[in-house]
């Protein structure tokens, strides 16, 4: 029995002060009108209405009744086009997550001009460098950076690409020297950075020759987020590679210097996941569309700025 329905049935009929009137107003037969009302009749145990050929009356449970479904269907109408609605305008919490380095240099600038456009969105954003499951954590998206994207059954939409740049401290290469192609590592102390999307112990380098793999010496230093390494490298503590969202600023102040100026490492592509695309919620596809509008120019940006800081 459907009881959500059987109640609109009733209430109408109360509404209209018969089942015919009550029938030619929801497009059906009086008929089923009729067998509704008896099938609320039987499931509660309580008669609702009183009928004789000429007029319906409610009885007093039946009033009782009456109030509460008025409510009930209210509630229901009101969740119905809740939901409708979060398809057509974005608004609510929008629960997501983003690789930590690149989440606060790229995510969150990109969270306020958003905001600007759909201020009925709020923002609950969780950085960390693992790959999270989305449906167990209760994530609408999922910002990830890396080669490719394992199968998993999720929706993906590549945002835009990124690589990283060798780097070190100015009064590291006055001590050790400026290494010129990616072997002349091998005389200096190279930091690991460490994430999922990275090949541990090696540096994979694309320059005039193509594709040169450096492998890595055990390393003095490893951290798992670029601006702890960038820090580490200012103390001159070594040479690191470091993506170029997280290296412009320390660039630009000088604390680091651009080496190896010829070559750039670790190309990623930046992925958006999310669960599904079916009555995709308005909120993740503004947000997703808007990331796609905006994070090419950022990040192309940042590339285009870093020929100004090549050390050679």
């Amino acid at each position: 029995m459907d009881t959500l329905q059987n109640m609109r049935v009733f209430v109408r009929v109360v509404e209209a002060g018969s089942f015919t009137a009550a029938a030619q107003h929801l497009n059906t037969t009086t008929a089923y009108a009729s067998r509704a009302v008896s099938d609320l009749e039987t499931h509660l145990r309580t008669r609702l209405l009183n009928r004789t050929t000429r007029r319906i009356a409610l009885t007093e449970a039946g009033e009782r009744y009456l109030q509460r479904c008025e409510q009930i269907l209210a509630y229901v109408d009101q969740a119905e086009a809740e939901a409708s609605d979060a398809h057509a305008h974005p608004s609510g919490k929008l629960k997501m997550h983003a690789m930590s380095s690149f989440g606060m240099h790229c995510v969150v600038p990109a969270i306020g001009r958003y905001r600007q456009r759909y201020p009925d969105v709020d923002i609950d954003l969780t950085l960390s460098n693992r790959l999270p499951d989305l449906l167990d954590e209760g994530y609408d998206v999922s910002l990830v950076l890396g080669y490719d994207l394992p199968d998993s059954g999720l929706v993906s939409h590549r945002l835009g690409s990124a690589f990283s740049v060798a780097c070190a401290a100015p009064s590291y290469l006055e001590a050790r020297g400026v290494p010129k192609v990616p072997a002349d590592l091998e005389h200096h102390v190279c930091l690991h950075m460490v994430a999922p999307t990275l090949t541990a112990g090696k540096w994979t380098f694309d320059g005039p020759n193509g594709q040169e793999t450096f492998s890595l010496p055990p390393s003095t230093f490893q951290v798992n987020v670029a601006e702890a390494m960038a820090v580490a490298v200012c103390e001159g503590m070594g040479i690191s590679v470091l993506p170029t969202y997280s290296a412009i600023q320390w660039l630009k102040s000088g604390e680091l210097v651009w080496i190896l100026p010829e070559y750039t490492s670790q190309p990623m592509n930046v992925y958006a996941l999310y669960p599904s695309r079916q009555y995709l919620d308005a909120k993740i596809r503004t947000w997703v569309d808007f990331l796609r509008e905006e994070l090419p120019a950022t990040l192309a940006a940042d590339q285009a700025a870093l020929r100004q800081f090549a050390r050679t």
